[in-house]
């Protein structure tokens, strides 16, 4: 590891910083926080709901987090939460009317953003863009769980 790979590690770790200040502010400029803002994109965009689980696993966030999102998104009357009768364990969580409503312009339009942002580069360079984060963040993850700093 040299100079350049540390500054370089440093500007992409920037950039990255950067894109969770922009979803976290836009969350508190519509009453949300940011874990709110990605779990309700989850269940908006899946019509007939999704397990908590397959939440978590969309989101990377803990069976906690999703889970007191969950209850609060019910106590709004912005979701309902039914077990599904041959697991019993897992729950579908499917957005109400109430909830697409409140959350529809607020979802719509970051998914737009995301979207357009990403048609702004050549077909080519969305790919490499996507190979590059894809092993970067498969790298990371393989660094952070080992052991020692070889």
């Amino acid at each position: 590891m040299n100079k350049e790979d540390r500054k370089n590690a440093y500007l992409y770790c920037k950039f990255r910083d950067e894109q969770f200040a922009l979803y976290d502010e836009y969350a508190k400029k519509h009453g949300m926080l940011m874990k709110t803002l990605l779990v309700v994109n989850v269940p908006f965009y899946a019509k007939e709901g999704m397990t908590q689980r397959a939440i978590c696993e969309r989101t990377f966030q803990s069976k906690q987090t999703v889970n007191l999102i969950i209850k609060n998104l019910l106590s709004q009357k912005y979701v309902t939460v039914t077990e599904i009768p041959e697991t019993k364990r897992n729950k579908l969580v499917v957005m109400t009317p109430d909830g697409r409503q409140h959350c529809q312009k607020v979802v719509r339009h970051i998914t737009w953003a995301e979207d357009k942002a990403m048609s702004m580069f050549l077909p080519e360079e969305q790919k490499q863009l996507i190979d590059l984060s894809r092993t970067f963040t498969k790298n990371l993850a393989m660094l952070i769980h080992q052991e020692t700093e070889d």
